[in-house]
């Protein structure tokens, strides 16, 4: 019988485990023609989500957990999860139970009776989800389609339901940022996908603030392409065109009409302008620079404290 590993990252999530797990067994249950397995990895937890984890082990010989040595973000506990992953095909859900149980049998049959190497899925709406960190998501999409040419799905979950073959090609990819709606894309293979209403967090906080969607955002643009340095190029040629052109018409002024001591305020203006301007550059640079250093050190994706 094959059998599917069930991937869940989880970051305080004491409250929503139970739960979780109660609801995925209802629907695990109906699918005998797998063997499943549970694998919860705790990404340095600072309530009882670890000892949640203990107890659900004790109690099914099909649960699993690994636990970090501290907080090293969802990317690297989806990585651990497929790296400990032993089954013949393997899901990523959250914990929350944003991501419906009851959608499994579909994805299953997707990979295995119509031939495809994934189903994943996408919220068809952002009910309940603030406006304007809506607006920012659907720009993200856009710009990340154009600057990385990717096929990156609006409303795009991290709920996928992967063959093998997928799962291989993922771990083969082992750079220490992380994106992996960016590598989900990177790596091809035949995906379906499957929409789905935006569903409430049944227990507990979100762990995402518009911030830290923000910087998510920018890692996986810095991770995915090179078009910020384009940018920063172009950006550059366009001002050392724009100063020249000034440059001549301030000398033809000063020949014409002589040259005054005036406009000292629009001066200081733009070289407060050009200032920002190349500090804006500088920092692009300097991202791409530090992801490049954090590489070359070769440090562990994650480090495990405690695994069953």
């Amino acid at each position: 019988m094959e059998k599917c590993t069930i991937i869940v990252p989880c970051y305080n999530e004491e409250e929503a485990l139970p739960l979780f797990y109660e609801e995925t067994e209802k629907t695990v249950s109906t699918m005998t023609e797998l063997e499943f397995e549970y694998l919860f990895v705790d990404d340095g937890s600072r309530d009882r989500t670890l000892e949640v984890m203990r107890e659900l082990a004790s109690k099914d010989e099909k649960v699993h957990y690994v636990s970090f040595s501290r907080n090293f973000g969802k990317e690297a506990a989806m990585f651990a999860g497929l790296s400990e992953a032993t089954g013949d095909y393997v899901v990523i859900m959250d914990a929350d139970l944003q991501d419906p149980p009851e959608l499994l049998p579909e994805m299953y049959r997707a990979v295995k009776e119509e031939g495809y190497d994934c189903a994943a899925t996408r919220r068809i709406d952002r009910k309940g989800e603030p406006i304007i960190r809506s607006a920012f998501a659907r720009a993200f999409y856009r710009i990340m389609n154009k600057m990385a040419k990717l096929n990156m799905m609006d409303g795009a979950r991290d709920y996928r339901f992967m063959k093998r073959v997928m799962v291989d090609a993922i771990l083969s990819m082992k750079e220490y940022h992380r994106f992996s709606k960016g590598i989900f894309g990177w790596v091809g293979f035949q995906t379906k996908w499957i929409d789905f209403e935006n569903r409430e967090r049944v227990a507990g906080k979100t762990k995402w603030s518009f911030f830290s969607l923000f910087r998510y955002s920018l890692e996986g643009m810095v991770a995915f392409s090179t078009a910020p340095l384009e940018w920063a190029s172009f950006v550059g040629l366009f001002f050392c065109f724009v100063a020249l052109v000034l440059l001549i018409f301030l000398f033809i002024r000063a020949l014409i009409f002589g040259d005054p001591v005036i406009g000292w305020p629009s001066l200081a203006c733009m070289i407060t302008f050009f200032a920002g301007l190349q500090l804006f550059v500088s920092g692009i640079i300097g991202m791409y620079l530090a992801k490049a250093y954090n590489e070359i050190k070769g440090r562990p994706i994650y480090i495990i404290r405690e695994k069953k």
